[in-house]
């Protein structure tokens, strides 16, 4: 997650005169700094499959190919025909495959229970899946040849792929039951949806399918944020929210950047008031996201419940009245929990994870309305404008965003009316410390289309590997899930041997 920060394709691309927490979120799933991998090489293999770069048009540039990466395991798969055993397709997200995999533990834990071929599909323009032979520069050169990345034609991949996977493994009777956190939760929901015929269910974790089209609060995003930091410690919560004065003040001063610099030990490039509370709201956004039971590398290497040990530092009697030694000792938490890092670097504009295609979905159809701050927030109080976004777009891209195309396609609105009568089989977890929990299904539906919710639970935590450590809530949120599977699977069988 070099210390990576936030978003690095858009938050330090927007004018450092506009707060960009002020005018774009952060996409569900990113990463802050780039973490030691684990091994997936005893665990899957990489192929390739060769994809049709657009779906939906028959001119001749949409017969183009490419080559599209899928991990596969098949260490406990139960076969093809005739046990027809079940296949679980991770929908992946806005980067490297390989590492949705790592993070995506509950596939692996359960799949020698259900005797399951495991794959994971690459999105389309992220890590080595790349149109036009594989050039990543030819790809991202213009809108001519970005405008094939769209979450349609991700979606239209995954259908492909799955049904020549299966004919392929003479599986074709083999039911595909999809998962997916955050973005790629999000697909997997509008998979089974728009692809009922392709997967019989859909595991969707921390995926804000409502952050659209005014559905859910712009406000909502910062004031879950701001209740974690602030159910841990008032004192805490004042810290923060008074702190954002107190750097533009010093900063203003004779020698103000040089005492910043010094008191969060900034390596020696360039800092701004901007940059440093860029630095700091990425620590204290993507804290809250992974703030897990357990010890994590999913963002940073972080210790169980890092948001409280952001205020224990704060809380420090040690730091007495010192404002910048309490934000160091937490930002400290989140940038360097392991004690390697002598200095910090405010930006960084590497792109190890391959990130970089999401500015494109960003300023397309990704309008995820986060930005806006109460005056109660811990964050400087502000107005999320789509029209800064609109402009922002327009000048790195020359494009306009579409702003209700998500909910065109996929729906949103009145979910909950609409879905009950033609959905089913999918399950949304939220944990409600996850600030994106906002924007995510909280009831349930129908019997059948299920909303689980943990109180301390974070972002897609129940898709990570399981430990001995798991509290009791989170070991029942699997059980949960996997008894649902289990029924959904029972019924299709039943249904199967009934039409042979």
């Amino acid at each position: 997650m070099a210390i990576r920060l936030l978003l690095y394709s858009v938050t330090f691309l927007f004018s450092s005169a506009i707060s960009i927490t002020n005018i774009h979120p952060k996409f569900p799933c990113s990463i802050a700094k780039p973490v030691e991998k684990l091994s997936l090489s005893t665990k899957t293999e990489e192929k390739y499959f060769t994809q049709i770069l657009d779906h939906f048009n028959y001119h001749p540039q949409s017969y183009h190919t490419f080559q599209q990466r899928y991990l596969i395991n098949d260490k406990y798969w139960g076969g093809g025909a005739p046990n027809n055993s079940p296949i679980f397709v991770y929908t992946g997200n806005e980067g490297h495959i390989e590492w949705f995999a790592q993070n995506t533990g509950f596939m692996f834990d359960f799949a020698p229970h259900f005797k399951a071929l495991l794959v994971f599909i690459e999105h389309r323009y992220y890590g080595k899946s790349i149109p036009f032979g594989g050039d990543k520069e030819k790809a991202y050169s213009n809108s001519t040849t970005l405008g094939y990345l769209s979450s349609t034609q991700a979606l239209a991949d995954y259908a492909t792929l799955i049904i020549d996977l299966k004919y392929n493994l003479s599986a074709t009777h083999s039911p595909v039951v999809v998962f997916g956190g955050s973005y790629g939760g999000m697909l997997s929901a509008w998979f089974r949806l728009k692809y009922p015929h392709v997967a019989i269910g859909a595991l969707a974790s921390s995926a804000p399918i409502l952050n659209f089209d005014n559905i859910t609060s712009p406000y909502s995003f910062n004031n879950i944020i701001t209740r974690d930091f602030r159910s841990e410690s008032e004192n805490c919560y004042k810290v923060i929210k008074g702190s954002w004065q107190e750097i533009k003040e010093t900063a203003k001063k004779y020698g103000g950047l040089q005492k910043l610099r010094k008191s969060f030990r900034i390596c020696k490039n360039y800092i701004s008031p901007e940059s440093l509370e860029n630095w700091l709201n990425t620590a204290y956004v993507y804290t809250a996201m992974a703030d897990y039971p357990t010890p994590s590398n999913f963002l940073n290497p972080l210790p169980p419940y890092p948001v409280k040990e952001m205020c224990r530092a704060i809380d420090d009697p040690k730091t007495v009245n010192n404002t910048f030694k309490k934000l160091y000792g937490a930002a400290n938490i989140f940038y360097n929990y392991t004690g390697n890092s002598t200095c910090f670097n405010l930006v960084d504009n590497s792109d190890p994870q391959g990130l970089g295609g999401w500015i494109w979905q960003v300023c397309t159809e990704m309008i995820l309305p986060t930005g806006g701050n109460a005056d109660d927030s811990i964050f400087p109080s502000s107005k999320w404008s789509y029209n800064d976004i609109a402009q922002f777009c327009k000048n790195k891209l020359n494009i306009e965003p579409r702003p209700n195309w998500i909910t065109t396609e996929f729906g949103g609105h009145n979910i909950h009316r609409i879905l009950e009568r033609f959905g089913s089989n999918i399950i949304f977890f939220n944990g409600l410390r996850d600030p994106w929990s906002g924007g995510g299904v909280l009831k349930n539906i129908s019997k059948s289309i299920v909303a689980i919710v943990a109180k301390e639970g974070a972002h897609h935590v129940d898709l990570r590997f399981s430990s001995s450590e798991d509290p009791k809530w989170l070991k029942d949120v699997r059980r949960k899930e996997v008894d649902i599977i289990s029924k959904w699977l029972s019924e299709y069988y039943n249904n199967l041997n009934d039409s042979s």
